[in-house]
């Protein structure tokens, strides 16, 4: 059976930081980023293999967290080198 492939794509110019995603994330594979984005925050990053369950991206509250599941969060992975 193949492995059900998954990943997030960030606006990190819009997340304030807030951090409701990270408690309600299964695997914990967010955390705020060591950088800070356009408007002095420290951004949510993706930090380990996402299973798509889309609990980040229900609490976000600005919309900033895409859950991108199959052969575009193949390409998606790949492309940020994950």
């Amino acid at each position: 059976m193949a492995k059900n492939l998954a990943t997030v794509s960030i606006d990190e110019d819009k997340c304030k930081a807030c951090e409701l995603c990270i408690p309600v994330c299964p695997p914990q594979v967010l955390r705020l980023a060591d950088h800070f984005n356009k408007r002095g925050y420290r951004p949510v990053e993706l930090a380990g293999e996402c299973t798509g369950c889309e609990m980040c991206y229900l609490v976000c509250p600005d919309y900033v967290i895409e859950v991108h599941r199959g052969p575009k969060a193949e390409l998606t992975a790949a492309e940020a080198g994950a």
